[in-house]
Parts: structure tokens; C-alpha cells; sequence
């Protein structure tokens, strides 16, 4: 029988259960893009807590591409001495990690610099530029040598991030990708972009190097991502090569029915957010699937193994309140997660202090 406290395998990667820690902005980077020693005790608290795979905040691959202030990055070969310092201490503490790669696109911090698939204005009305065929390339290429360093750093595996409204969501997403070249246009043809990614990523690291994308099951915007599309794309991944699918949805700025965040009573009462489109795409395709968003009990994580939505089960923000919550189920104690998904989590990072539960 299958259960969430079997130990399992990611390509190469042995883990000793079935629960993930899904990315997140933690806030808690230095001005360069490298971890600070907050942010790896951060991590090796998580691998105490005995959390299964422990995937870090998302890491801008290029300059443009970074998404907010205190964001850890991977664009530098310089960084790799203190990189390799976040791997070292959840491997110390017993546990595995994925490094998040990553780029912001449209919703770049640094206007002026800000890419994307078409014109399109970001949430303080500044538009980005459309980016070239040469730009395109460029950006692989750094996917590519973000992955190579994540690897050299010994970072267990990579996944990356084309979920959520970032740049890689953008080229999937019709209501960012107005293009007209064989970028744009049918799935076939947005979805090329990720599929190059793919491609430069595993020829960086591989293939005995586990790959793992993160993937909205559907934008919840009007001309945006479907679920359908979605399916279509994780076939095409799977065929492309990739080790793991994460089912997540939502967009981070937009006029969302579920945004990337959600909060408040609504939250509470979702269980599962993504559960009927992770279940779609676990009949659609072979390679595992992850599910993250709304999880907050071990009765309704069993419930998703149980009937099929997902082979992983990804948690983030009840992690940020309880970073041993997976060894506190494991050890018999069922009691939910505390977490009341209010998002006040977010507060210290805004102020400069770095991510953490303040709800008491």
C-alpha cells in the first residue's frame, strides 16, 4: 500500500517520504542574490522537520529576471561558494533539496530592464519590452547556466518554475502571449519556449540529474491557461524528459479568481485547491505529480495519495508555521496545521526581516 511515510525516489534522488516544501519567497537573500545563514538554517530547520524534498525560493537566472528585493539568485558564478552552502546544511541535517530556477519576466523589479513575451503592463503600470528571438535564446542559455551552478553547488536536483505569472507562465499563458512567430499562437508553439528550457537545463546537468517543473493547472484568468492546456503541456514535458511535474495555479498580479497567494475563510475551507486538475494530469501522464495549495491536514493528504490527485504532496505555508509539522505527523500526531492562510507571513518580508509565521 502506498503512504506518505513510504520512502520514494525522484530519478536519482532517494527521499524518505512523500511530502515536498514548495517554493516561496522568503526575503531572505543579501543584496547579491546569495543565501544568507538565516536562509540556510531556514532550510536545515525543514530537513530537521523531516520534510521529504525541501525546494528553495525561486532564483532569478539573469539580473532582468529578478522578481522582488532579498530574492536569491543563481545568475553568477560567483555566488557558488555561498550557494553551496544552503545544500551542505540540509544535507547535513539529513535531507534533500531542489533549487528553484526562475525568472520574473514582465513583473521584473527593475522596470526599464522588464521582458516578456508581448507588451504588457505589470502590476505598477510599467510595460516590458518584447523580447526577441535573440533575447529568447539568451534567457535559455541562463536557465541553463543557473542549472549547471545549482548542480556544482550540490543541490540534488532543479525545478523550474513556469507557474504563477513569471516569465515561463507568460509564454504558456494566451493572455500573455500575443506573439505571432513560433513563439506565440497555438500551444505548440508557447510552449516552446519551456521545452528549449528543458532541453538546454538537462543538456547542462545531465540525464542522471533529476529535472522537476512547476506548473499551473490553470490561470483562472479570461483568455489565460486551461486546465486542457495544461494537460497538453505536461505530455509534451513528459515526453520532453522531465522527472516531476508540480501541479500549482493562480497568477501572481491580475484579475484572478485564485491568485498564486490565496488567504482568508475562503482558503480555509478549499481543501486542496488543485485537486480535480492534479487527478486529470496524474491519469494523463507517467512521471510523478506533485500537488501544493490548501493542504493543511493529514487527513486530506491521505486523501489525495488515496484517490490518485497526486504522488507528492507539496506544503509552503504551513511549513513557514511549523517547519517540523511533517515529523510531528509522522511521529502519530494528526492535529491539522495552524496555519489560518492569512498571509501575514508576508509582513517581515516586506520589512526587510525575511518570511515567518507571526499568527500565535
Amino acid at each position: 500500500m502506498t503512504t506518505l511515510f513510504e520512502k520514494t525516489t525522484i530519478k536519482n534522488i532517494n527521499l524518505r517520504n512523500r511530502f515536498v516544501r514548495s517554493a516561496t519567497w522568503e526575503g531572505m537573500a543579501d543584496e547579491q542574490g546569495a543565501p544568507t545563514l538565516e536562509l540556510n538554517q531556514l532550510m536545515a530547520d525543514l530537513a530537521q522537520g523531516e520534510v521529504g524534498l525541501i525546494i528553495s525560493g525561486h532564483a532569478y537566472v539573469s539580473s532582468e529576471g529578478q522578481a522582488s528585493p532579498w530574492q536569491m539568485g543563481v545568475h553568477d558564478q560567483e555566488l557558488l561558494p555561498k550557494l553551496a552552502l544552503m545544500p551542505k546544511a540540509v544535507h547535513a541535517a539529513g535531507g534533500r533539496i531542489a533549487l528553484q530556477l526562475a525568472h520574473a519576466g514582465a513583473y521584473g523589479i527593475v522596470p526599464e530592464g522588464a521582458i516578456g513575451p508581448s507588451v504588457i503592463a505589470n502590476q505598477e503600470g510599467n510595460k516590458c519590452q518584447e523580447m526577441t528571438r535573440d533575447d529568447i535564446q539568451q534567457v535559455v542559455v541562463a536557465f541553463a547556466d543557473g542549472a549547471a551552478l545549482a548542480k556544482q553547488a550540490g543541490f540534488d536536483a532543479v525545478q523550474i518554475h513556469a507557474a504563477h505569472g513569471y516569465l515561463l507562465s507568460q509564454f504558456l499563458s494566451p493572455y500573455y502571449n500575443r506573439r505571432e512567430d513560433e513563439y506565440g499562437g497555438t500551444l505548440e508553439n508557447r510552449a516552446r519556449m519551456v521545452l528549449e528550457v528543458l532541453a538546454a537545463v538537462r543538456q547542462a546537468v545531465g540525464e542522471d540529474y533529476a529535472v522537476l517543473v512547476k506548473l499551473n493547472s490553470d490561470d483562472f484568468i479570461e483568455g489565460g491557461l486551461t486546465v486542457a492546456d495544461m494537460l497538453e503541456v505536461a505530455e509534451l514535458l513528459e515526453k520532453a524528459g522531465i522527472d516531476a511535474i508540480e501541479i500549482s495555479g493562480g497568477t501572481i498580479w491580475g484579475p484572478s479568481q485564485y491568485h498564486a497567494v490565496r488567504f482568508g475563510p475562503e482558503a480555509l475551507t478549499s481543501k486542496a485547491y488543485y485537486r480535480k486538475a492534479a487527478r486529470l494530469c496524474k491519469a494523463f501522464v507517467q512521471v510523478p505529480v506533485i500537488l501544493v495549495g490548501g493542504i493543511r491536514s493529514l487527513d486530506i493528504a491521505e486523501e489525495l495519495l488515496t484517490e490518485g490527485a497526486a504522488d507528492y504532496i507539496a506544503l509552503c505555508r504551513p511549513l513557514i508555521r511549523e517547519p517540523d509539522l511533517v515529523k510531528r505527523w509522522a511521529a502519530g500526531d494528526r492535529e491539522p496545521s495552524g496555519c489560518q492562510s492569512e498571509n501575514a507571513c508576508f509582513g517581515p518580508i516586506m520589512a526587510g526581516k525575511g518570511i515567518s509565521c507571526v499568527v500565535k
